[in-house]
Parts: C-alpha cells; structure tokens; sequence
C-alpha cells in the first residue's frame, strides 16, 4: 500500500525501520471452555496512519491485533517513517495492546501488518441475562454509568422500549434492531464528545455512537455490556476502524453491531473497554493532525 501523503525529499528525510514488536502473551480475557466454535478464518491487516506535526508530539496508539479469545496473532510488523523508538505494553488483564512513542515536527507515517486467524464463537440464540448475584467480580464495573455511557440516566427509556421483552440473547437482539431503525448513520454528526445520551436525542451518528447506545441501554437493563474495536472491511464509508459492542450473556461476552455494516465473524479485535476512552485507536498529546488513514483487512482465500 502507498501512503496518499508525501514525504519530506530523500535526501532529507530519515529511513524507515521496522521496528520489533515484543510477542503478546494470550489474553486472559479467554472465551468460554465449552463454546462451540466456526470455521477459523485468516485475515491479513494492512494499516497506514499518517500525520503532520508542528512540534514535538506524544502518541498513544491502540491498533495491533488482540491475541487471544477467538483470534489468534500469526506474525506482525510495524514500519516507522522516520526511524522513532516505541514501546509496546500489554494489557494484563485483557491483553490488548498499547504503543507510545513521540515524534518531532514533520511528517510522521507508521504501518502496522498482521496476519491473524480467527475462530469465532457460534452463537447461542438461547444464552440467557445472569442475574446480578452471579456475575463474576471482574464483570461488575461492566454494569456501571460512564462518561460516554450514561445508564443511570437513560434507565427510563431503556426499561419503556425493553423491560417488558423476554430476557436473554433476543432482548440485545432487540436493543440492535431498535437503534438500526432509529438512529441514522451519518458521518459528521457526532464529535470526540458524543455520548449516548446525545445519540438518542439527536438520533444520529457514526459507529462509535451506535454501539455506545448498546452498552447504554443493555447496562440499564442490568446486561453487562463493554465496547469492542477493531478492524474491519466495510464498503461504506471509506476505510475505517470498527466499533461494536459485547453484551455478557450465559456466562460469556457475545458481540452486537447495531450498524450492520460489516459481519461480526469478519471483525479482527483490537481492544476491549467501558467506552471509547477506553479503546481510542489514537490518542494524542502535541500539535499533530492526521493526513491520512487507511486501515485495511483482507481475507486470506
């Protein structure tokens, strides 16, 4: 893949290096033992960000490709134009991914490479709600309000449009079906600040938008629920990263799309969290603006 923005001339700019990614470990976050599971699948992973920055800037991307669950990383590489050390830290309890590293005034591009085979989960038509006395430890904070996510808040609403549905795997059917009916995808209508609360007024957003209104209304049902991203193959809109959600249910999380825009069996899983502060692909702290981005997944026949 050739980047779309240009470089500074040869003769100034810096070479490229690959750089070593550390082996992750497999994330802790396993899938359940006894799950049936699909056919593995192998998806390759192609992603190029590119930025210009006016003075020293600070990143913090989140975008390598979880190993663990029902995927599994089967090589990587990462290219830095110009040559900039990282390091790579993962997760212990999840086992996603975090790389930092700062860059200097200039033009900045890295392209991450994976190979990853996935094996999803079939899905369980019949997996029931758990009641809160049963719910593991580390699944609790999962049933909390937000900054994104205002459950407490929505509770109202969520129990007029759903407490009155059979509980279970159809009840976060209807939750999807409800805010795909709802809610329009249009890019342009939400912004870094966008939470639920605003989504379901304005009836309106991107990805990110419709999934944290699936963890909003599931929470206020008494669901667990967390949002997941990842990459993704879609054909609209142009290349981007994916957000969806996961619901806890008979004793596992189950992922939902409430966009419908790319099959979840598709889905390669970046990071996992209570909100999209959680899971940003990027996070940045100088004067930097991305020029360009173009995060590919391909299946490999």
């Amino acid at each position: 893949m050739t980047s779309t923005v240009g470089l500074p001339d040869t003769a100034q700019a810096a070479a490229p290096t690959v750089a070593t990614i550390p082996t992750a470990n497999p994330a802790s976050d396993a899938p359940n033992a006894g799950a049936a599971q699909g056919k593995p699948r192998v998806f390759d992973v192609d992603c190029v960000l590119s930025y210009q920055l006016a003075g020293a800037s600070d990143f913090l991307f989140q975008i390598h490709a979880l190993n663990g669950r029902d995927q599994e990383v089967l090589s990587e590489s990462l290219t830095l134009v110009p040559a900039i050390p990282v390091h790579v830290y993962q997760d212990p309890t999840q086992g996603h991914r975090f790389m930092r590293l700062q860059a200097q005034a200039g033009s900045f591009e890295l392209r991450y490479q994976a190979r990853v085979r996935r094996t999803p989960e079939l899905i369980d038509l019949n997996a029931v709600e758990a009641p809160i006395a049963d719910l593991p430890d580390d699944i609790l904070h999962n049933l909390m309000p937000t900054r994104y996510c205002e459950s407490d808040v929505l509770s109202h609403a969520a129990q007029k449009l759903f407490g009155g549905l059979p509980r279970g795997h159809s009840r976060v059917v209807a939750v999807c079906d409800w805010i795909h009916a709802n809610v329009d995808y249009q890019v342009g209508t939400s912004n870094a600040t966008t939470t639920a609360l605003n989504v379901f007024t304005q009836r309106a957003g991107v990805c990110r938008d419709f999934a944290h209104l699936g963890v909003t209304f599931c929470r206020a049902l008494n669901i667990p629920a967390r949002l997941v991203v990842g990459h993704a193959r879609f054909d609209e809109p142009p290349p981007d990263f994916h957000a969806v959600f996961e619901a806890w249910l008979g004793g596992r999380w189950v992922l939902f799309d409430a966009t419908r825009m790319a099959p979840l069996d598709e889905l390669v899983r970046i990071a996992s969290g209570r909100d999209a502060k959680d899971v940003a692909f990027a996070t940045i702290y100088g004067p930097a603006v991305m020029t360009a981005m173009s995060p590919l997944v391909n299946e490999v026949l």
